[in-house]
């Protein structure tokens, strides 16, 4: 770059606001390229400090007073304005121009497929009005929104409407007032012509709370499941968390161009329509759970991040890792615990263990920052999550719902911090969370080492326990944490002993503190099996021993579901590690026959959920994989894992052709126990394409398929399978919904993850695709993004194709939406994971981005990090 560098911004140095707004009164008049925004604030001086400093970005200002007299003291700067020699108190007005249109980053107002929408987390609200954009300024907000009445019907924003009218020229207008006060990035507009699906819950409190969702023209009959999963948020909340929802209307309005998930803006949720839109045409099972838990989860944002907000943007795990926690409850309550368990854990083992190790590491509440964008991260929000379930498990559910009810009486209405949270749960519950602080400070992922012994004439059984948390990018010194170790021991016949020490009887949580500690267990009166971070009670890496056999004991006779898929990612582990140093020397692919009789016990288990048996048998991830390596070998990892699948295939296919016939669904259903079913059968689908004589199931599934799951499914098969009939199945798919570029969405992921050896000539050849848009993030992040991450073997091809092609996306998208440019360059970052050629071809390409004249800075910190690593 040749202007100055972005400079850091430290959590060390937060200040509070030399002037707050208690009350905003917003009037739009909107226009693509020349919307008029007039913006009249009750200001107030907090300090000595008289000039106020306003956060401003492509904003054109036109006129600006105080008190009613035109003002002129004031400076444009590169960020924003300096009005100066200001009263204590006054009313400031401020009218602006803006331009939707040209708005390619999606940050504040902008224009998708023809309507008005905000995005103002984190800091888009600048970019709408010269304003204190912060989260720790709250207040009231009145917004009208004016607008061609035919263009635009509906005129939304957040709060109550309290007034509506014609307006000369074919315009009307709608008045919201939000009667609580909140931070600018709360605030949110829509204006477009929609269908409308509406309901009414009743709190149980006795009011009835309107109900809307707005989606486009043509989609009513995709929004039911949203609803539906919308009341039972807000049934679960008060049922749960005792939390009503405090506004008489609640809305969410589904857009395509959208950067994130979804938006919890106060009464006015924008989402991503991938998180709305459903039926069973349309979507997998996949999509049907996954919009339950972001509805969910935007729902819970309304006491945990809008009624309780974060005073500065480096406390935004205190709002997201609690929430992220809350909807992972809220799935788990609704649906298979052990399942959604399951696959929150394969996302910290993989990619969030992945990203500690980065040059981007941080801690759950960061200390330093060029762009916030970039802690928008499976740290903050999956990790934190983590965190929060640990002071769950240490306090238990009364201690921390008391917790929770101190923190809201405390911080409501406020901007609070990550310790005002823990001191809360400290207070309610008497529990010492000095040491359990450091999850919040310290970055990494930290490895239990566990020995054991048994001593048989004393009838002990002891675990040495010792922690260790690697250097990482950001820190070289770590400090012991306080972490929460769920253990069980069983007896030969797959009892459980009680733990008692000391005399005295133990739970199952043991408390390590130290970096190393002993725990002696009595009156054991054999050598036991322990069954070691049940329920993954920390997100740690666990270092013990196990022989295959006793692995292969835990996967029948744990009793809880999740040590039982444990215990069978452990046992595959153990494979996949030994088969790649045989592949390395040129050996082949092999499973002792013990292994292979473990999973089948797994798959005929009728005791255990059809959900659960698809878990058991799903491999872990290449990313997970090669988060176990120092440097990895990247083609001998995809020979092992296609290799195992293969064997598992060959060796159960009986049993897999069985079930495969067996759970056949004539209807299609979104109860959980038919989701579970076709899980399990289209697992099976998955190994049996490796077997020729299965080969065709593939494309006879996808001929009778009656539902989105099942035709994705077979679709799937035969693209990771590389069938014969893969491509008439993608032509087939393509002429049919081309149309949608949802749907068309899960056909570019399948593009991108083709493991064909032409598969970045086709990537290129889809980019042209009617249905395909780079200036869309969906479209952008279901075929260069599946890319990137799900096809390891071509993306990191030794030519470094893969890469050049990557940095050419890069270089355009910093241009237009550098949001969706900083979370596509994740896997260029972990350059130090390969081999020294690929790490000079990536080099290569990072090295170009950082010479841009432009580089934008949400690029620009992860790029100066990962040369710097």
């Amino acid at each position: 770059m040749t202007e100055s560098a972005p400079k850091a911004k430290y959590r060390s140095d937060y200040q509070t606001s030399s002037h707050t707004i208690t009350d905003v009164n917003l009037t739009f008049d909107l226009h693509e390229t020349q919307t008029k925004v007039t913006a009249v604030s009750q200001v107030k001086q907090l300090g000595d400090e008289s000039t106020l400093v306003l956060d401003g970005e492509n904003v054109e200002l036109i006129n600006m007073s105080v008190n009613e007299e035109a003002w002129s003291d004031f400076t444009i700067t590169e960020t924003g304005i300096e009005i100066s020699n200001l009263p204590q108190e006054f009313e400031l007005v401020v009218e602006n121009y803006i331009s939707p249109s040209t708005n390619t980053a999606l940050e504040g107002l902008y224009i998708s497929d023809g309507s008005y929408c905000t995005q103002c987390e984190a800091e888009g609200f600048r970019r709408i009005t010269y304003f204190l954009d912060r989260p720790d300024v709250l207040a009231k907000y009145t917004t009208k929104v004016i607008a061609d009445k035919t263009a635009f019907p509906y005129l939304l924003s957040n709060g109550n409407k309290i007034e509506q009218g014609e307006l000369e020229g074919g315009k009307h207008f709608v008045t919201w007032e939000d009667p609580h006060p909140k931070p600018s990035y709360l605030f949110a507009l829509v204006a477009g012509d929609f269908d409308v699906l509406r309901d009414v819950f009743k709190t149980r409190s006795g009011r009835d709370v309107a109900l809307e969702i707005f989606v486009d023209k043509g989609n009513l009959d995709r929004a039911n499941h949203a609803m539906v999963s919308l009341i039972n948020s807000m049934k679960w909340d008060e049922q749960r968390f005792g939390l009503e929802y405090d506004l008489d209307i609640y809305m969410i309005v589904a857009v395509d161009f959208f950067n994130m998930g979804a938006m919890e803006n106060k009464g006015l949720n924008v989402f991503n329509s991938k998180f709305v839109l459903a039926n069973d045409q349309t979507a997998t099972d996949t999509d049907y759970l996954g919009i339950e838990a972001v509805i969910g989860h935007e729902y819970f944002h309304n006491w945990t991040g809008n009624r309780v907000t974060c005073r500065d943007w480096f406390q935004l795990s205190l709002k997201e890792g609690l929430t992220v926690f809350r909807d992972q409850e809220f799935s788990s309550d609704l649906g298979s615990r052990s399942v959604n368990r399951i696959n929150n854990v394969r996302i910290i083992r993989g990619p969030q263990f992945a990203e500690d190790a980065s040059p981007m590491s941080h801690p759950i509440r960061p200390d330093k920052v060029i762009e916030m964008n970039n802690f928008y991260t499976l740290t903050v929000y999956e990790k934190g999550s983590e965190v929060i379930r640990m002071m769950h498990t240490l306090l238990g559910e009364d201690k921390f719902q008391a917790g929770m009810r101190l923190y809201f009486e405390r911080h409501d209405g406020t901007a609070a911090t990550c310790e005002d949270f823990v001191c809360a749960m400290e207070d309610t519950s008497g529990i010492d969370l000095k040491q359990f602080r450091l999850w919040y400070s310290q970055s990494g992922t930290p490895t239990l080492t566990v020995t054991d012994s048994y001593d048989e004439s004393a009838k002990t059984y002891t675990l040495k326990v010792s922690q260790h948390t690697q250097s990482t990018q950001d820190q070289a010194d770590k400090q012991a944490l306080h972490i929460p170790f769920d253990v069980e021991l069983y007896d030969e016949h797959g009892n459980c002993f009680e733990l008692r020490c000391n005399g005295s009887e133990l739970n199952n949580v043991l408390n390590v503190t130290q970096n190393e500690q002993e725990f002696v267990f009595e009156n054991i009166a054999s050598k036991p099996v322990p069954s070691m971070l049940r329920e993954f009670s920390a997100p740690v890496r666990l270092d013990f021993d196990y022989s295959d056999e006793q692995l292969a004991f835990l996967m029948i006779n744990a009793k809880n579901d999740f040590a039982k898929w444990d215990a069978g990612q452990m046992l595959l582990a153990k494979y996949i590690k030994s088969n790649v140093s045989s592949v390395q020397s040129g050996g082949s692919v092999e499973l002792p026959s013990l292994v292979v009789d473990a999973f089948r016990g797994v798959l005929l288990n009728k005791d255990l959920d059809e959900a659960f048996i698809a878990e058991a048998l799903s491999l872990p991830s290449f990313n997970e994989v090669a988060g176990w390596y120092n440097t990895v070998d990247v083609d001998a990892v995809c020979d092992v894992l296609k290799g195992i699948k293969s064997l598992l295939a060959d060796a159960l296919q009986d049993e897999l052709s069985a079930l495969y016939q067996t759970l056949t669904q004539s209807d299609y259903s979104i109860e959980h126990d038919a989701i579970g079913k076709r899980s399990l059968r289209n697992l099976c689908l998955q190994y049996l394409v490796n077997v020729e004589d299965y080969q065709h199931l593939a494309e006879q599934q996808y001929r009778n398929a009656n539902n989105m799951t099942d035709t994705i499914a077979a679709m799937s098969a035969a693209n990771s399978a590389s069938l014969s009939c893969r491509q008439s199945l993608m032509d087939d798919y393509s002429e049919k919904w081309s149309h949608d570029g949802l749907v068309m969405d899960k056909w570019f992921a399948l593009q991108g993850s083709n493991p064909a050896s032409n598969a970045l000539d086709n990537v290129k050849h889809c980019m042209s695709h009617k249905a395909f848009s780079l200036s869309n993030p969906n479209r952008t992040r279901s075929l260069i993004g599946s890319f990137l991450n799900m096809n390891p073997r071509r993306f990191h091809d030794i030519s470094g194709e893969g890469y050049q092609f990557a940095g050419e996306i890069l270089m355009q998208l910093n241009e237009s939406n550098p949001q969706v440019a900083s979370r596509l360059i994740d896997p260029l970052l972990k350059l130090k994971k390969y081999d020294e050629k690929r790490q000079e071809l990536i080099k290569l390409e990072l090295n170009k981005l950082r010479s841009l004249d432009n580089l934008a800075k949400d690029l620009f910190e992860k790029v100066t990090k990962a040369l710097e690593s």
